[in-house]
């Protein structure tokens, strides 16, 4: 045990009529938001230098959004139910992070706003996303190889959405975090058409064997440009949801691109690991899967089974879509007896009824959620996009999506969600590098508690609750 130990956060999340710490409430369709714009935007109340026989509790509710602290005693009194903190037994994963996605959209909405007001938009997240080339929350479809057969990549080129939508408020990102850094990790969609064995953007197709190695040169590209722009990159994930690329287009029609398990494992340990690895960029963590639940045992157990590719495997990603369908236990074969591999959370959103302005329901969801993958081994928990206009885009083939931040550029403000706190209450003290503890219940009605406990790298005990 640490020779200083304190409790520092107690997420209660409770029907209380509380007021949030600066939080400029606003009733909206299905619930409260809280306002900002480039004069005031709510904060969450320091940590508090405390006495060993004291705590503070940080709260948010359905009628209080915001962070709402306290600082209060230990009581000696003894009690029938508690949450009790294994401080000095078994310890688990170490938090990398928790984020969202600089996607186009995002870079749209974010722009729309005065800069001031920007600023107060960019969250100090440390973990984030950042697509290679375009999705369906761009503008367009594109990529940076556009003349057909150029197998040289000769003409690659950053397109206009990275340098207007991504590299400013990737920047302005860094700069908010100062020395403590932000990480950032990066996905392809898919590659140039020209490059697949059908030249569509979307629908059944895959990768053509003779582009194997192009394509980990493309990456490798990729993180050059923008490194000379200042932006380094902490790892990559093997490719977005692999299986979309073997749906038709008139089904599904985001950017996709399919990989059969086996070729991806070839591509991996014969052309992107030893590529990476021998560039600039040696280091970078190569995360697999970055699909739903459902293939895992399909797709992950072969390649961590495959000694040549788990070589070059670094993390597994997993996306959170039919997580009602699969049990969480899906999650556990995400390991290797071989190599110490860790979990990552890469994308969560609701997409169904797109967005639902205040609601305290898909809060709780994102609460279970990020506690279930904790649970589970998880070092962090990715939003997709980080914020959104008021119909859920702007999105080229009108897929449009629920965002912790709603953007409303006419009145130049932008509204912070149920969700946003949801994910601040991890994002803000599981800090990068805290320990998961375990945690043990004696509690009358134990089913409707949720918690997970942190050690964290300043020596102080976050302990999230939620009921």
């Amino acid at each position: 045990m640490l020779a200083k130990v304190h409790l520092l956060a107690i997420l209660t999340v409770f029907i209380a009529n509380s007021v949030a710490n600066d939080c400029n409430t606003r009733k909206v369709e299905f619930g409260t938001v809280c306002v900002c714009n480039s004069s005031h935007c709510d904060t969450v109340p320091k940590i508090e230098d405390l006495e060993p026989r004291k705590y503070q509790v940080y709260t948010t509710s359905k009628h209080g959004l915001g962070f709402n602290s306290q600082v209060k005693y230990f009581s000696k009194k003894s009690s029938s139910s508690s949450i009790v903190i294994k401080i000095g037994e078994k310890k688990y994963q170490k938090i990398v992070g928790f984020g969202g996605a600089f996607t186009d959209s995002t870079g749209a909405n974010v722009r729309s706003l005065p800069r001031a007001a920007q600023k107060r938009l960019l969250e100090k997240y440390s973990l984030c996303r950042v697509p290679i080339g375009g999705t369906d929350f761009s503008p367009r479809p594109y990529s940076y190889a556009n003349r057909p057969n150029d197998v040289n990549l000769e003409n690659f080129k950053l397109q206009k959405e990275d340098l207007i939508y991504k590299i400013p408020l990737i920047r302005d990102a860094i700069g908010l975090k100062g020395d403590s850094g932000l990480k950032l990790f990066a996905s392809a969609w898919t590659a140039p058409p020209w490059m697949k064995t059908e030249r569509l953007w979307t629908g059944y197709s895959v990768l053509k064997d003779e582009f194997f190695q192009l394509w980990a040169e493309y990456a490798v590209k990729f993180f050059d440009e923008y490194k000379q722009r200042g932006i380094d990159f902490w790892g990559m994930t093997t490719g977005n949801e692999p299986l979309n690329g073997f749906y038709s287009h008139d089904y599904l029609k985001i950017n996709s691109m399919g990989w059969i398990p086996h070729l991806q494992a070839k591509w991996i340990h014969q052309n992107l690991g030893p590529t990476l690895s021998n560039s600039s960029h040696a280091g970078m963590k190569i995360i697999i899967h970055d699909d739903n639940r459902l293939t895992v045992p399909h797709v992950v157990a072969l390649m961590l089974n495959d000694t040549e590719t788990l070589k070059y495997i670094d993390g597994v990603g997993i996306h959170w879509y039919k997580d009602d369908q699969v049990p969480p236990e899906m999650l556990d074969l995400t390991t290797s007896d071989e190599k110490q591999v860790f979990l990552l959370m890469t994308e969560a959103c609701y997409f169904v009824g797109t967005v639902q302005a205040g609601s305290w329901e898909r809060a709780a969801g994102y609460i279970r959620s990020i506690i279930e993958y904790l649970e589970h081994g998880s070092v962090g928990w990715i939003d997709w996009n980080m914020a959104l206009n008021l119909e859920g885009g702007p999105t080229y083939i009108h897929y449009e999506a629920d965002s912790p931040i709603l953007v409303n550029a006419t009145s130049q403000e932008f509204y912070k969600q149920p969700m946003f706190y949801a994910m601040g209450h991890f994002s803000k003290f599981a800090v990068p590098g805290s320990v998961r503890l375990e945690v043990d219940y004696s509690l009358p009605e134990q089913d409707a508690i949720k918690s997970v406990a942190f050690l964290r790298p300043d020596n102080l005990l976050a302990l999230i609750v939620f009921n």
